[in-house]
């Protein structure tokens, strides 16, 4: 689903820009994953609403840069090659300074207030079986998660709520609040503990979701954002 949300049209004044940017964000977002690859290029060209041509310089401009791999023949395509450094505390501090606090304390705001009110909407929903078992699904996914497939499964649980509303504006909002701290998310070490607490909070988002309590899944989100906010100062102190 996670593709829906980013491969969206992109303006014609800046066509190459924009296809550089949303194909970055499939591939940072972790949408695709390493070693997966893009859709085909009629339906991504389709998709973004560009000429072919549009799209190959910029995936040409992509594999130039290290993010994609193409291959030709019967089984070629553009292959996502990317791998986010490995994280530690260092990192964070890093990519944090980098931000700026303003821009941080900004970009956490900004996440915070979508995915809350995405989770909102989505709770007084009427939801489909199907829609049930997606958001099931993905919470199973995440649960069973390897360690090196945490960050990508959580991301795709994430979007998966916004997308489920409905709203393409909505899902856009939460891809773009994802992206800003997605590199600071995936400096974060792994902590058990933590991911131990976390499918916690993952799991109460989603009972409450399905139990159609909005205040529930605004409350449930929040709690769960807090904490990571709470995780990144711990590392940034």
């Amino acid at each position: 689903m996670g593709e829906l949300t980013v491969l969206r049209p992109v303006r014609a004044g800046n066509a190459f820009e924009e296809t550089v940017e949303r194909l970055l964000q499939v591939i940072k977002l972790g949408v695709v994953a390493p070693g997966e690859k893009l859709p085909p290029e009629r339906e991504l060209a389709a998709r973004l609403g560009i000429s072919r041509v549009t799209l190959r310089e910029a995936i040409r401009a992509l594999q130039d840069s290290g993010f994609l791999d193409v291959r030709r023949g019967r089984y070629g395509g553009a292959f996502v090659i990317y791998k986010p450094p490995a994280p530690g505390a260092g990192r964070v501090r890093k990519i944090a300074a980098d931000m700026g606090a303003a821009d941080l304390a900004d970009a956490l705001t900004f996440r915070m207030a979508v995915e809350c009110g995405a989770a909102g909407v989505l709770a007084a929903a009427d939801l489909t079986a199907d829609q049930r078992a997606l958001l099931r699904g993905r919470l199973v996914d995440l649960d069973e998660a390897r360690i090196e497939d945490y960050r990508r499964l959580d991301t795709a649980f994430h979007l998966s709520i916004a997308e489920l509303t409905g709203s393409p504006l909505l899902a856009a909002a939460c891809a773009d609040a994802r992206l800003r701290v997605s590199d600071l998310l995936n400096a974060i070490p792994m902590l058990h503990v933590n991911l131990d607490h976390t499918a916690t909070q993952h799991r109460a988002i989603v009972a409450a979701i399905l139990a159609g309590d909005p205040d529930a899944a605004r409350r449930a989100v929040a709690e769960h954002l807090a904490g990571t906010a709470a995780l990144l100062r711990g590392f940034l102190a």
